[in-house]
């Protein structure tokens, strides 16, 4: 029967299991079998922890740490996904990865990385763990060089790319690490992180996660310093992608660690462009870093640094202006800090202070800028919610400073506070541009009161308020667009306050003004209020009333205003941003009410008032413009209103003096104002103040107001005039004044209004008898008198000859009117005053032409013929008026009935006169003459007399008949302008021009238009630009007058000598036919004119080929001067008309050409074709897009002409062509552009190198705009690139010699640079900084090198220019645009660089090149090291040759540069540099230069490379040094310097002392002193610096080189080493215990006592009283009484010879002498050694060196005084150790007896004296001869001595000798 089978429980195996396992790890007798089995069974074992059953899961191992299958476990961890097994597997994990071999620690970080995302989101508690063991291997991983293959593989190596979510995990918190800090306060306070985020990173509460100690911190937390730039690193490298490492580089640039810092910018230099910053998302994230989050749990906000970094990135995304709650919250923590604590961790108490300063500072002025950015680039949603809210803070926040004056309590703003003011202000216009129909446009307009408070009395000074300026011009454009009736009405009201109101005074607010608003008034006004606003205008006339004492800008805006064409140009329609329809913008340009004006400006409530004071200078504008207005609109009724343009006022005029039909409207139109009662009385009201304003000329032009009222007047009906000629009586003093303008306005307004009426006035007689009173006595009349004698001959003419017509009655009965003739006549004859002659020229005229003055009516015994020579002698003197007086009294000519007696009349010899006239080259003369011909040809029918009939009697006045005049006139003209005679063919075309003009109606001139039209062009091509102007109006006149088929034939002419290139000379050429001005054409003795002078040069030289020459220079000539009439007076209208339907409509091709000629270099030429231009082309926009092809390729095609002309025009036509317009219209033409640019830029012509230049201005500007725009489509812009760089790089462009060629291109290559982005520069990068380096120097004044070469003529040194020169170099404007294509830089790029560095390191000279090398080598190390550090070696190493400079700065620079290279540099090559250094100092060159670069390289790498300096510390502070002691002070400085700031106390030296001795004994025997000196200085300065105690081995190191540095004769300075030989010897044990030692120290102090220098003698005898008592138990006297007596008495017999400087600049020569004597005397004294003598011998020796000093002390010298008493006191203690002996008693009683026999001793003597004294005192026997010479020497002292300190003594001295009671 079998066994029955016993089935196990899962229970039962899985603890079956576990005690195999367990069993097998109990039997293990070693680690190694351990660590296999938990390889193999670990794993699984911890997956029992997962079991169902309790029994199994309490299962535990226990065994001491051994290494662990960390993989393994991590595998699990990452598979399994049981909490518990997780647990424990963590646990293994942190245990056993530190004990991990590091390869095999690293190997885990794909692995830990794989799956973290996920992990987290399981349980974040177990991932801050597997991240914290991630952050460990961190430390150990070895980053590849970046760029490199290893750097691009290493995403892929660490599995990466494929676990993005992993990567973006890793970043994420790898930024929160760089974020995280940790303090006193907690660990759950950290700026720009949450309490999840911060418990995470600090393991949810383990205390010793981080640590901020050094690596020798027991601690067994992480460097949380080290970690975070160990981060950093890892984020730059190929592990991540550049969005991924965005967020964190933009945290690590902010930090305050330079470290972090740079690793940041260079990451977020590379990742901005590569993110999108209008991603919705990231702008999310940034704002929640800069705000944080609110809450319990929520993130603190960031550091103001990170905050500011933040703010920067806004400003350059427009998304982010659409987050409204975000910036409303930003803007408010910014204006108030008081509420922000984030600066500091931990502090969240509403009331901490916060850190105010420049970070402060910083972050205000980007909130501003960001606010500024939202403002112009949010949408209007965005900005109706966030603008009121914005604005109002922004006014709190003002206000709380103190507005609109600063607050008492805070008078003085700083500048930080008026910065934000400032800021303030602009922020607060911009928003309210952006949103003013809820921040502006409202009744009571309170925000822009506000504003317009602030401008007139903010206190805070000027730049405050240029802002608030500011503030209100951007809200002038949106507050224009948006206004109502309502609004208008407001700010009508508000503006016409703050015209009102004066500096100084205190407005309705309270405020006082500081500042006038008058300007922005008057442009508001301006720009916001309608055309038709009369109150508007009266702001305008309001700006004008101060004159001349008002601002420019002021008065030219209230000039504007008054114009309507400057307001249109002000309000143009059809802008898309206006809320207006077109009607309604139509109607702001309407013309105001003649009406409305007057009763605004001269009425109040209907009633006339006088505000002729109150409006002062605006008194005459206000008159002006409504005469304007008022014709305006008369000529307007029936569609003939003038053209609104820069001339509006002009327009009228001519259109009131010259149009008839215009003439006739206007009289209809005031006519028709008489009417109603109501608006005749506003004409009559309007005539009244132009009176007042005319007889009142205190302010402004009073004579435009006399223009008005006369020209008014002459249109205005009977009912107007009678009721203004009440105040003719007024106009007396007027035609009395001094000024001839005012006399003859008024006296021609007198003649209109006194004539009025049948019968005269009282006023008007009495006027009129003064008037004949004062002529009649003309010829007696001086001064002012002949002011008014002209008055009254002008106004008696002007009453005569009006009352006369008005009447009807011609005739001349009256005694006072035949009297007036006569004496006008007889003024005009006889008199000489010119004054008066004018007077009665004019008179003369004007009763000609009104029919007056006639051959019945002059008196005997003048008659017509003797007027008109008379009239005629004034004419050719060129008085105008003589001229028209001659036309009008030829008008009272009849014309001859026979044939033969035609040239004998009186009209013929005055027509005659006038022809004659043609001489004289005046064309106003001329055009008089025109004007004079045409009245006497046509009489009243000449529109000449149009404006001079300002009266009517309904039929014209009287004048001659007339039949054959005209004709007869033009065909003399037309035969005329054939003539070659240069006076009357100018003289006839204007006469012609006249005739057509004039009377063109007429039929004697209608039927002569065909010849007329050829005569005027065979002037379009003459030389004279004014026949070519005169001709193209005539032509314009005929084309007008002319058919259809007259016009058409115009038309071809005209166009095919414009497009031809073969236009001859007009006319025929003779010899006498003048081609060249005189004087164009010089030949030595003359000039060539004319084509006689041609043929006849051309036979003196014999080349024929010269005529042809010259005449096609003049055929030239005469092309262009006939395009030039094209343009003039109206001849583009012709064409213009033909363009519609006639010849041009076929002929497209004229368009390139006429282009082209629209920037001719000829004034003329120019003008012209912009006129026909503007003519034919109604829409150049689109006309130039159609034809633009052909246009250009015309253009292309002309830039390289022949002719200079054309090369410039082209080159100025391509530069406007291009302007303006997208780059791929002309893309495919910019290379030939480019090209045929660069030709011309070396024009031979200099006006076209110009043009050129300017074209490369306008390509280079359409270049920066392509690169800022980030336009690199089809590779343009690195086209483009290659073409400009080489051209501004050449001598055509930076190395050009002339300077503004140098500046265009320095301007212009800095924009490329400044504009470019990376990408597209980076090709250019190597060679730019090469080229732009060299230039340094070419650029550079040569005036600099002149006064460099002569600096000591003016005062100055070589070095303070060169310091100049560097400092211009630093800021040079081409420094600037190497560090930016330096920030452009990549591995690639840098590996590019390398080679052109190194060729300017080469090749470059003068200063400012090497110079700016340097500066580039030190930009790399510092900002650039990433890229750089690879060839950080190699610079170095080339660096060493250049530091040799012959020129001091640059030597400095580079020695400068290498300090900071050796920042980047291995530690191979940094001491191979000291090595140089040592070279250098040691073994190179005889001259100090050499050691002062050492110095100076030294120095550098100590500052700059401080790491690097005391890692190698060893190496070269034995160096520094022993350098430190160099005799050149400049070297000294700088070691010294280096050792002080690298060392920590003078005891330092004993750390290197092996290396300094070692280094500076083999230079103790250098042949060069300055070497062996500083050597053996050091030695000394090392043994002063071994303190008082020198241990045995370190004495035994420092003694040979100690000794060695003794040898050898004197020199200055040896003093100090044998002072540090004696300091050796005090504070060594090796006197004592080597007596070898000892006596070679003997030897060297008598040997150095011997010497024979005078200077160095002194102190080696005081050394040698120094060994004397250090060195004790010798006999010593003998030795140095051999060396001393000698001496003492040598130095005595010397005592009287004179005393001598020395020539060192050391002591004289007496006082040398005394220091040697003193010092011998006490070395003497301290040689006596009583313990080593008996009585005899010690006697014999004081006896004989009391001698010495006997003779010593009687020279009564202090020195050797007081020499000498510290001798004795030395000798006297020694002696009290001896006791007391007779045989001493009197040779001791001498030396008391010398303590008290020097005279006149002081009190530092007398004191030393009383010591000895008390030292004797002790050793003196009570009976003894000493203690009795010391008793009475000392009591009779105690009685002489004032000094209490001396008192003391001898009474110590006193008691010593037994004695208890005072003397």
């Amino acid at each position: 029967m079998s066994r029955p089978t016993t089935i196990e429980t899962p229970e039962a195996k899985e603890l079956a299991l576990v005690g195999k396992v367990e069993l097998r790890i109990a039997l293990t007798d070693s680690d190694a079998k351990l660590e296999s089995i938990l390889t193999t069974y670990l794993a699984p074992l911890l997956l029992k922890l997962a079991s169902d059953h309790v029994s199994v899961r309490n299962k535990r191992i226990a065994r001491p740490s051994i290494k662990l299958p960390v993989a393994a476990l991590v595998k699990q961890y990452k598979d399994c996904h049981n909490a518990i097994v997780r647990h424990f597997d963590l646990l293994y994990i942190q245990q056993g990865v530190d004990r991990l071999p590091v390869q095999e620690r690293l190997d885990l970080l794909p692995t830990l990385i794989h799956g973290l995302a996920e992990n987290f989101e399981e349980s974040p508690t177990h991932t801050a763990s597997l991240f914290n063991v991630i952050l460990k291997l961190l430390h150990h991983l070895v980053l590849p060089l970046r760029g490199s293959t290893e750097d691009v593989d290493l995403r892929l190596r660490l599995r990466l790319a494929e676990r993005v979510l992993d990567a973006e995990f890793v970043a994420s918190w790898l930024g929160k690490v760089i974020l995280f800090t940790t303090s006193a306060s907690g660990p759950g306070s950290c700026p720009g992180l949450s309490a999840g985020d911060c418990d995470f990173l600090n393991l949810y509460g383990k205390n010793e996660t981080w640590t901020l100690a050094g690596p020798g911190n027991s601690s067994s937390g992480m460097n949380l310093t080290e970690t975070k730039v160990i981060a950093a690193k890892f984020l730059s490298s190929g592990a991540f992608t550049e969005v991924e490492r965005f967020l964190p580089a933009l945290y690590a640039s902010a930090d305050s660690n330079s470290r972090l810092s740079d690793v940041g910018d260079d990451m977020l230099k590379r990742a901005t462009p590569v993110v999108s910053l209008e991603d919705h998302y990231l702008l999310t994230k940034l704002f929640r870093v800069y705000l944080g989050t609110r809450g319990v749990t929520g993130s603190l906000p960031a550091r103001r640094s990170l905050q500011t970094k933040i703010l920067a990135l806004f400003c350059r995304s427009r998304e982010a202006t659409s987050f409204v709650p975000e910036i409303l919250q930003i803007v408010k923590e910014a204006l108030e800090p008081q509420n922000q604590s984030y600066e500091h961790v931990g502090s969240q108490q509403p009331g901490a202070a916060p850190k105010q300063g420049l970070d402060l500072a910083k972050l205000r002025a980007q909130v501003f800028a960001f606010t500024n950015w939202a403002a112009r680039m949010g949408s209007g949603i965005s900005l109706n919610a966030l603008a009121p809210t914005l604005v109002s803070n922004l006014r709190t926040y003002i206000e709380t400073q103190g507005w609109p004056q600063v607050n008492n309590e805070n008078p003085g703003l700083s500048m930080g506070d008026l910065s934000s003011r400032s800021y303030c202000y602009e922020s607060i216009g911009l928003l309210a541009k952006a949103a003013p129909t809820d921040l502006l446009v409202e009744p009571n307009l309170d925000l822009l009161r506000w504003l317009f408070s602030s401008l007139s009395a903010d206190t805070s000074g000027t730049d405050i308020s240029i802002s608030i300026e500011q503030a209100l011009s951007s809200v002038l454009t949106p507050f224009a667009k948006n206004t109502n009736e309502e609004v208008e009405s407001s700010l009508t009201d508000l503006l016409l306050h703050n015209m009102s109101q004066k500096i100084g005074e205190r407005g309705a607010d309270g405020n006082i003004r500081v500042r006038s608003t008058r300007y922005v008034a008057v442009r508001f006004a301006n720009r916001c209020l309608p055309f038709h606003s009369v109150k508007a205008r009266l702001l305008d006339v309001l700006a004008q009333t101060e004159g001349p004492r008002e601002r420019g800008e002021v008065l030219e805006e209230g000039r504007r205003g008054l114009n309507p064409y400057w307001y249109r140009n002000l309000n143009p329609l059809g802008n898309s941003l206006s809320t207006r329809n077109d009607a309604s913008d139509t109607s702001r340009y309407r013309m105001p009410n003649f009406v409305d004006l007057i009763q605004q400006f001269f009425m109040d409530q209907g009633t006339p008032i006088n505000l002729r004071k109150r409006l002062g200078f605006g008194y005459s504008p206000a008159i002006t413009f409504c005469r304007c207005v008022l014709l305006h609109q008369a000529l307007s009724s029936e569609d003939k209103s003038p053209v609104v343009d820069a001339e509006w006022n002009k327009n009228i005029d001519a259109m009131v003096a010259n149009d008839e039909t215009g003439r006739t409207e206007i009289k209809n139109h005031l006519g028709n104002m008489c009417s109603p009662a109501d608006e005749h009385h506003y004409l009559s009201t309007f005539l009244y103040a132009a009176l007042e304003g005319f007889i009142h000329s205190g302010l402004g032009d009073s004579d435009s107001s006399g223009t008005c009222i006369l020209e008014i007047c002459s249109l205005s009906p009977g009912l107007v005039l009678d009721e203004i000629a009440s105040q003719v009586y007024k106009l007396r003093d007027a035609i009395f004044a001094n000024r001839h303008s005012s006399r003859t306005i008024a006296s021609h307004i007198f003649g209109i209004l006194a004539s009025r009426g049948e019968s005269t006035s009282p006023h008007v007689d009495s006027l009129l008898h003064q008037f004949s009173v004062k002529i009649e006595k003309w010829s007696e009349s001086v001064g002012s008198e002949v002011h008014e004698v002209h008055g009254s001959v002008l106004s008696t003419a002007y009453f005569l000859s009006r009352r006369k017509y008005l009447r009807n009655d011609y005739k001349l009965e009256a005694a006072d009117e035949l009297a007036f003739i006569r004496l006008t006549i007889t003024i005009l004859t006889t008199g000489r005053d010119k004054e008066l002659l004018d007077a009665a020229t004019l008179a003369v005229g004007q009763l000609s032409l009104f029919g007056i003055l006639t051959s019945d009516t002059i008196p005997i015994p003048y008659g017509v013929l003797n007027l008109a020579d008379k009239l005629k002698a004034r004419a050719e003197d060129g008085d105008d008026n003589s001229v028209l007086a001659l036309g009008h009294l030829a008008m009272q000519c009849d014309e001859s009935d026979e044939a033969n007696d035609v040239g004998n009349s009186a009209l013929s010899r005055i027509i005659e006169a006038l022809y004659n006239l043609h001489e004289k080259r005046q064309p106003e003369l001329q055009f008089a003459v025109g004007a004079a011909l045409s009245c006497a040809a046509a009489g009243w029918q000449s529109k000449s007399l149009v404006g001079l009939q300002d009266v009517d009697s309904g039929a014209s006045p009287r004048c001659a008949s007339r039949r054959n005049t005209l004709d007869m006139m033009l065909e003399k003209i037309l035969s005329d302008c054939k003539t070659t005679k240069p006076a009357l063919r100018q003289g006839s075309v204007i006469w012609l021009l006249c005739i057509v003009q004039y009377c063109g109606h007429l039929a004697q001139v209608q039927s002569r238009l065909r010849q007329c039209q050829t005569a005027f062009k065979g002037f379009l091509a003459d030389r004279e630009s004014l026949n070519q102007e005169t001709a193209s109006r005539g032509l314009t006149l005929v084309y007008e007058k002319g058919d259809r088929d007259l016009k058409d034939d115009l038309i071809r002419d005209l166009v095919g000598s414009f497009t031809s290139t073969n236009v001859g000379l007009a006319g025929n050429v003779s010899g006498e036919t003048q081609l060249f001005e005189p004087g164009a054409l010089p030949t030595g003795d003359g000039s060539v004119t004319t084509y006689k002078d041609i043929m006849s040069l051309a036979s003196e030289v014999g080349d024929s080929s010269l005529v042809y020459r010259f005449m096609s220079l003049a055929s030239n000539n005469a092309i262009w001067s006939s395009r030039a009439a094209f343009g003039r007076f109206g001849l583009s209208n012709i064409l213009s008309d033909s363009s519609v339907d006639g010849y041009l409509a076929q002929n497209p091709k004229l368009y390139p050409a006429l282009f082209r000629y629209r920037f001719d270099p000829n004034t003329n030429v120019r003008s012209a074709m912009n006129d026909i231009w503007s003519a034919l082309v109604k829409d150049p926009q689109s006309t130039i897009n159609e034809y633009f092809d052909s246009i250009l390729e015309d253009l292309l095609k002309n830039i390289l002409g022949k002719e200079w002309r054309v090369r410039q025009a082209s080159c100025a036509a391509i530069a406007d062509l291009v302007q303006g317009r997208p780059i791929d219209k002309y893309e495919k033409h910019l290379s030939r552009i480019w090209t045929l640019t660069f030709k011309v830029c070396d024009d031979i012509k200099d006006s076209v190198r110009q043009a050129a230049m300017a074209l490369a201005r306008v390509l280079t500007a359409v270049l920066t705009r392509s690169l800022e725009a980030g336009d690199s489509s089809s590779n343009t812009a690195g086209v483009m690139l290659k073409e400009v760089l080489p051209f501004l790089l050449s001598p055509s462009g930076l190395e050009s010699s002339a300077q503004e060629v140098q500046a265009f291109s320095l301007k212009t290559l800095l924009q490329i640079i400044k504009s470019s982005n990376a990408k597209i520069l980076r090709p250019f990068i190597p060679d730019l900084v090469g080229r732009l380096l060299a230039l340094l120097s070419s650029l550079e004044p040569q005036e600099i090198n002149y006064l460099h070469l002569n600096a000591d003529k003016y005062g100055m040194t070589a070095q303070q220019i060169d310091d100049v020169r560097l400092s211009s170099v630093r800021s040079s404007p081409m420094m600037e645009a190497i560090e930016r294509c330096l920030d452009m830089l990549d591995d690639a790029c840098m590996k590019r660089l390398q080679p052109s560095l190194e060729q300017a390191l080469r090749t470059t000279i003068g200063l400012p090149s090497r110079v700016g090398v340097s500066r580039v080598l030190v930009s790399l190390s510092t900002r650039h090291n990433f890229v750089f550090k690879p060839y950080a070696d190699h610079f170095l190493k080339l660096l060493r040759k250049h530091v040799l400079d012959r020129n001091d700065t640059i030597s400095t620079s580079f020695a400068a540069a290498c300090g900071y290279v050796a920042r980047l540099a291995s530690n191979n090559e940094v001491l191979r540099l000291f090595d140089y250094c040592k070279k250098l100092y040691f073994d190179l060159g005889e001259d100090d230069r050499h050691r002062i670069v050492s110095a100076e390289l030294v120095s550098a790498i100590a500052k700059y490379a401080t790491d690097r300096f005391a890692s190698l510390a060893n190496d070269i502070l034995p160096f520094v040094f022993i350098a430190k002691h160099d005799p050149n002070g400049r070297t000294k400085e700088l070691f010294n310097n280096t050792w002080n700031e690298n060392v920590g106390g003078s005891r330092a030296v004993l750390l290197y002392l092996k290396e300094i001795v070692a280094m500076v004994s083999p230079y103790l025997d250098s042949p060069r002193w300055s070497i062996k000196h500083t050597a053996a200085f050091a030695i000394a300065d090392a043994v002063n610096a071994m303190g008082v105690e020198i241990s045995t081995p370190n004495a035994e190191i420092i003694w040979p080189s100690l000794e060695k540095a003794l040898n050898g004769k004197t020199w200055d300075g040896k003093e100090s080493i044998l002072e540090a030989f004696i300091t050796f010897a005090k504070n060594s044990e090796l006197l004592v215990s080597n007596k070898m030692i000892a006596d070679r120290m003997q030897s060297i102090v008598l040997r150095e006592s011997k010497r024979n220098n005078v200077q160095y003698r002194q102190h080696a005898l005081a050394c040698l009283g120094d060994f004397v008592e250090i060195y004790k138990g010798v006999e010593w006297y003998e030795l140095v009484h051999d060396i001393t007596d000698p001496l003492i008495l040598e130095l005595l017999d010397d005592g009287n010879r004179m005393d001598v400087d020395s020539q060192t600049g050391g002591p004289s020569s007496k006082i040398t002498s005394e220091k040697t004597l003193a010092n011998a005397l006490r070395t003497l004294l301290k040689s006596i050694d009583p313990a080593l003598w008996e009585a005899p011998r010690l006697t014999a020796s004081l006896t004989q060196t009391l001698g010495l000093i006997r003779k010593a002390t009687s020279r009564n010298d202090k020195v050797i005084k007081e020499a000498v008493l510290d001798g004795e006191t030395a000798l006297f203690k020694k002696l009290v150790q001896k006791e007391f002996n007779d045989s001493l008693d009197s040779v001791l009683t001498q030396y008391a007896s010398t303590l008290f026999e020097m005279d006149d001793q002081a009190e530092q003597s007398r004191s030393k004296a009383a010591e000895a004294a008390a030292t004797l005192a002790c050793w003196a026997s009570e009976k003894s001869q000493v203690h009795t010479r010391l008793a009475s020497g000392v009591k009779l002292a105690l009685t002489q001595e004032r000094s209490s300190s001396v008192r003391q003594k001898l009474q110590a001295c006193w008691k010593a000798l037994g004695y208890q009671t005072r003397p």
